[in-house]
């Protein structure tokens, strides 16, 4: 799947040291082949410190099999870390070239201007999708204002946006989805019934539920890239194919006048 995308020009490539053994399986599928990906990955957890931090790093670039990250994100605000003390840690490392760029993941506009006034911040990884869209209210406006990069993650919601998953499924007991309010109950046929009428406008314009998500999200103009997982060259193809699908203004009216003001409430147990 690695070597496809590559292969059909999706060079941006996201992950993280608590994103269990994927670190370890793209720095195989990147042998021979990491001066063609943008590489990015997240210091993960809750230490902040700058010995934790030079520890995780050189760990991931030693899974990756690489000298560097173009992109080092925090995962998650750590408050109890001064922010300050995190940038210069971030800043060292930049200095001495184990990075290239900084971004972080999860943050609020406040949280991001703040850690502004000691570096930059080059991207910002919000949650962002066609059923939740509260990133629209604060995170999209403050990054294109600032000029900082959005790369959304769940931009599939946790695969409801494929449409596979029907009410009534049943997930293993150890996959998270099953910690999720949208996948329960009477909460979770409604977004199916929502995400129906979406397919169905998808296959009349000779697209597939996947693509519209993506295209969706790229259609804002804050959003440089969207992050989509794949599990197959096949998967990867597909979802290349949203790149060249432009969403007019009048496409995405229709699409909220099928989502009739639905907005997702997420909640994980």
């Amino acid at each position: 799947a690695v070597h496809a995308a590559l292969e059909v020009g999706m060079t941006f490539i996201d992950t993280a040291e608590g994103y269990q053994t994927s670190e370890s399986v793209l720095g195989k599928a990147l042998a021979g082949r990491r001066h063609q990906a943008f590489l990015a990955t997240k210091l993960t957890g809750s230490d902040h410190s700058f010995k934790h931090m030079n520890n995780a790093l050189d760990n991931s670039l030693r899974t990756l099999g690489t000298d560097y990250i173009d992109l080092y994100q925090l995962h998650s605000p750590q408050p109890q870390w001064p922010i300050e003390d995190t940038m210069a840690g971030l800043m060292r490392l930049r200095e001495l070239g184990k990075i290239r760029y900084i971004g972080v993941s999860n943050f609020s506009p406040e949280q991001t201007s703040e850690a502004m006034s000691f570096g930059p911040i080059h991207s910002s990884q919000p949650r962002y999708n066609m059923l939740w869209r509260d990133s629209e209210a604060d995170v999209l406006p403050f990054c294109l204002a600032n000029g900082i990069g959005v790369i959304p993650h769940s931009v599939l919601c946790k695969g409801m946006l494929t449409g596979n998953h029907r009410p009534g499924h049943q997930f293993a007991p150890d996959d998270e989805r099953t910690r999720f309010n949208f996948f329960q109950g009477e909460y979770f046929q409604h977004i199916y019934d929502v995400v129906q009428g979406l397919t169905q406008w998808a296959q009349d314009h000779g697209r597939d539920m996947v693509q519209l998500a993506i295209a969706w999200t790229l259609a804002n103009p804050a959003v440089t890239s969207a992050i989509v997982g794949a599990k197959s060259a096949r998967q990867v193809r597909q979802n290349a194919r949203a790149a060249d699908w432009r969403l007019t203004a009048s496409d995405l009216r229709e699409l909220d006048e099928i989502q009739a003001g639905f907005r997702l409430v997420w909640v994980k147990d």
